[in-house]
C-alpha cells in the first residue's frame, strides 16, 4: 500500500485558538488516509537575518529540515492589512535562504485563507500566491479557498459546523490530493 503524502501545514497565525489553526486541525482529521497533514510551527523562528546564515539558529535548521522532508505544502492563513501576517512572511524567508538553498522549490502547494470577514482573506491568499510563484511552489489553482464567517464556522469539538463549508473543504482536500499526486516528484 502506498503511503499518504506528507504535507507540511503552515498556519499563518500564532494564536492558539486561531480560526486558521482550527481549520488546519479540522482538515487534518478530514484528510486521514489521503494526505498526512502535519502542522509545522513557525512562532519560534527568529526574524530572518542574513548575518545568521553562517551559523543558523537551531529553530531555522529544524524548520528547514521539516519542510525539506515534506512531499507538499498547505498554507492556512489569516489576512492582516490585506496581506499575509509577518510571521508567515518570515517563515517563507527563512525557508528560502541562504540564496540557492530554498527548501520550497518544486513542492506542490495550496492556500486557504480563513477570516471572520465576508471576503475570507482574499488579499492574503493572493499575496501569498505571488510569493509562492517566485519560490517555485506549483500552487493549486482551483478550487480557490477563501473562507469567511469564521466566527461561527466550528462546533465545540473543532469540526466544521456548516455542512456546505465542510463539503467544500472536502472537495478542496480531494483536489489538493490529486494535485499532489500529479505534481509530486518521485522519491
Amino acid at each position: 500500500m502506498t503511503r499518504a503524502p506528507n504535507v507540511a501545514v503552515i498556519v499563518g497565525s500564532l494564536r492558539k485558538e486561531s480560526f486558521n489553526r482550527r481549520m488546519a486541525l479540522a482538515l487534518q482529521a478530514m484528510a486521514r488516509g489521503t494526505l498526512d497533514l502535519q502542522l509545522i510551527e513557525i512562532g519560534a523562528l527568529p526574524l530572518y537575518n542574513q548575518d545568521l546564515d553562517a551559523a543558523p539558529p537551531a529553530s531555522w535548521t529544524a524548520f528547514r529540515d521539516a519542510i525539506r522532508a515534506s512531499d507538499a505544502l498547505l498554507f492556512v492563513t489569516p489576512e492582516y492589512n490585506r496581506s499575509v501576517p509577518g510571521v508567515l512572511k518570515n517563515a517563507l524567508d527563512v525557508g528560502s535562504r541562504p540564496y540557492g538553498h530554498s527548501v520550497w522549490g518544486g513542492k506542490p502547494g495550496a492556500v486557504i485563507s480563513v477570516s471572520p470577514g465576508a471576503i475570507g482573506g482574499f488579499g492574503a491568499n493572493h499575496h501569498l500566491r505571488q510569493s509562492l510563484v517566485f519560490l517555485d511552489v506549483p500552487t493549486l489553482a482551483q478550487p480557490e479557498a477563501y473562507v469567511g464567517g469564521a466566527g461561527t464556522l466550528f462546533d465545540e469539538q473543532g469540526h466544521i459546523a456548516n455542512e456546505a463549508t465542510r463539503g467544500f473543504m472536502q472537495k478542496f482536500l480531494d483536489a489538493f490530493a490529486a494535485w499532489v499526486a500529479v505534481q509530486r516528484k518521485p522519491a
